[in-house]
């Protein structure tokens, strides 16, 4: 990953740490060499801080981020490490499957390094890279849009106890941040003349301590138990907006019976929109997140690479059925715990979002 770039003021003066780490595939790419590729550089990291719109083909790139965070509701990349103290729940008066279902989270908790290790951490910094391949576009039974592309970016994910964090995420020129102080989430490209988003705080990670156990499923050639968690009436009320609300949302968790660790993930939801023109028009999002390289990091074992799929159908009245398919590749560079210095300022939304 690198870290550091010409300096905007002063051609002469020290390299500037970049807020956002890029990957070298996608400094490589800046040109075809090295005076190339910092002058490329200087040009994007002058652009970044420009109040001029972005050319169409990064607007269009930032659209499809946006689309991503805003439909999809959260970041893609699904880390796993709770932050925050013990999550043991008593199995009184549980069914079976919610039983079992508590037990096997207290076998990952164990795998993950044990509820010490966890409650060891109050806050976090990882830093990665990502690979977003285009989507494809159907229109009713037709694909608009079928071949695609490959955009290549990086990340830095802060995480505070109890419900702080903030995700900025940067490809191929754009940059979109989102993030929660603990009583709204927000999120925005820096880039680009829009409006903030805002809605209620929403966790970054959740563990399945309320999920019912409902079966067994081979995944990548390991057994794995399947855990069920239906998000209640109240967190979906609490989540609505004034012109939206989600309808349901279902997750599924798949954890090795060898390891207990999480193998795969699954999130499917449906959202309810009203245009300003009154026409009801309805989302649903389908995602899968696969998770591996699991190593440990301070006694933390952490899932270092993974990938997710993502399919979003929208469909509502005189409204043409659409259908986008994404996909996203991450691996994580670097991981620390309990930074030093990171306080709850950090996690404030910006300035001018309307409270």
């Amino acid at each position: 990953m690198r870290k550091l770039c010409p300096n905007i003021d002063k051609e002469d003066g020290l390299e500037t740490v970049l807020e956002i780490p890029i990957p070298e595939e996608m400094y490589a790419s800046m040109g075809s060499n090295a005076e190339l590729r910092w002058q490329n550089m200087l040009a994007w990291m002058r652009a970044q801080t420009s109040s001029k719109r972005s050319q169409p083909i990064i607007a269009a790139r930032i659209n499809e981020l946006r689309f991503l965070l805003y439909m999809v509701g959260s970041p893609l990349i699904p880390l796993q490490v709770q932050v925050g103290h013990s999550v043991h729940k008593p199995v009184k008066d549980c069914s079976i499957q919610a039983s079992t279902a508590k037990y096997i989270v207290q076998q990952y908790i164990a795998a993950t390094g044990g509820q010490a290790a966890l409650n060891a951490v109050h806050s976090m910094c990882v830093t990665g890279e990502v690979k977003i391949s285009a989507s494809k576009f159907h229109q009713g039974d037709q694909t608009i849009n079928g071949k695609g592309s490959e955009e290549t970016g990086g990340f830095v994910l802060w995480q505070k106890d109890p419900d702080l964090w903030m995700l900025e995420l940067l490809v191929s020129g754009c940059k979109v941040i989102c993030g929660s102080n603990g009583k709204i989430s927000w999120r925005h490209s820096s880039n680009h003349r829009t409006p903030i988003s805002k809605g209620p705080p929403r966790p970054l990670a959740q563990i399945f301590t309320d999920a019912t156990c409902i079966g067994e499923k081979l995944i990548k050639d390991e057994d794995c138990f399947i855990l069920k968690l239906e998000t209640s009436p109240a967190i979906r009320e609490a989540q609505r907006g004034p012109n939206y609300e989600i309808i349901h949302h279902t997750m599924w968790g798949y954890f090795s019976q060898r390891s207990g660790l999480l193998i795969q993930f699954e999130d499917s939801r449906l959202i309810g929109l009203r245009t300003d023109h009154g026409e009801d028009i309805f989302w649903e999002t389908s995602t899968e997140s696969i998770m591996d390289d699991y190593r440990h990091v301070d006694g933390v074992n952490i899932a270092h690479s993974g990938q997710t799929r993502v399919t979003v159908f929208r469909y509502g009245e005189q409204s043409a059925n659409h259908k986008r398919e994404m996909e996203e590749k991450w691996k994580i560079d670097e991981v620390d715990f309990n930074i030093w210095g990171l306080t709850t300022e950090q996690f404030l939304p910006p300035s001018d979002l309307q409270l």
